[in-house]
């Protein structure tokens, strides 16, 4: 199969308050990588062509991606850098701003292109301001599009009722817990899925029977089997990776396509419970930063 064209690769954040904004749909994940050895793992992967990166205050690394794009000569413009802010910041505008601008500056960055409330923490009860106060910064040049991670689909229900509408929802999302309940919210809001931890976290995910045969006979990996069945699928995905070669591979999900027995198969996987937890990920109305 040909190689898909580079439109094909993107999604676009629509209702950002500005225009349409077009972000790769597979990024690099940057946690838990500090100093160093992330900002090594983010030049390694800009040479390979990635040019999605996600990284977080919470992450402790907004410099280390930040030196990574700065050092790469690759025009600003071109790479989309997506950061999030903690709790303490959740407020009104000039909070929201001092968090925004605080990034921006570990980051040597003049801004984010998408900038998202990492955790609800509706214990606080001020996510929705939180929210309210990011989509005013959208227009300032210091974020293009805004966000938000780890929203229910309650959670998100209560920033739809303020009249207000997330690019994107990044959740864990892989195949064994897709969390279809949060995916058929954003869906029906017009919000993207943006999949963290993509590839499973300690799940054996990628030696499942259905993966491994469907790789065995497209000549792909395993990883590259799951990717495929994101992207196809409209998600965004952040698989995590520092080694070159995986990298690679994780990014060259566009030159082949599943067929609907195979996305079914993987579908078929999934064993969550409706609007619980899993074991794999924490629960957003108990665990929050």
């Amino acid at each position: 199969m040909t190689d898909e064209p580079t439109a094909q690769r993107h999604a676009l954040l629509e209702g950002t308050g500005v225009h349409d904004v077009p972000v790769p749909l597979i990024g690099l994940g940057t946690w838990p990588l500090w100093g160093a050895e992330c900002e090594d793992a983010v030049a390694s992967a800009l040479e390979a062509g990635y040019r999605h990166l996600d990284t977080a205050e919470n992450y402790a690394n907004e410099d280390a991606v930040g030196r990574a794009v700065a050092a790469s000569g690759i025009p600003r413009e071109e790479v989309f850098v997506t950061s999030k802010f903690n709790r303490r910041w959740h407020g009104g505008t000039d909070l929201v701003r001092a968090a925004l601008e605080a990034g921006l500056e570990r980051a040597g960055l003049e801004h984010f292109d998408l900038y998202l409330v990492h955790w609800p923490n509706p214990d606080q009860g001020r996510y929705v301001q939180a929210c309210a106060s990011l989509a005013e910064l959208v227009g300032t040049g210091l974020i293009r599009s805004w966000g938000v991670s780890n929203f229910t689909p309650e959670h998100l229900q209560a920033v739809l009722d303020a009249g207000l509408v997330p690019a994107v929802n990044q959740v864990y999302c892989e195949p064994r817990d897709a969390q279809r309940p949060v995916q058929d919210a954003n869906l029906l809001a017009g919000v993207l899925t943006a999949a963290y931890t993509p590839l499973g976290r300690g799940s054996g995910l990628l030696a499942e029977p259905a993966i491994a045969g469907i790789a065995d006979r497209t000549g792909h990996t395993p990883a590259q089997v799951v990717l495929r069945w994101h992207v196809q699928q409209g998600r965004i995905a952040i698989p995590k990776s520092a080694d070159p070669r995986r990298q690679r591979e994780n990014l060259d999900v566009f030159s082949f396509a599943l067929t609907p027995e195979d996305m079914a198969a993987i579908d078929a996987l999934d064993v969550s419970v409706a609007g619980g937890a899993s074991s794999h990920r924490a629960d957003p109305e108990r665990f929050g930063h």
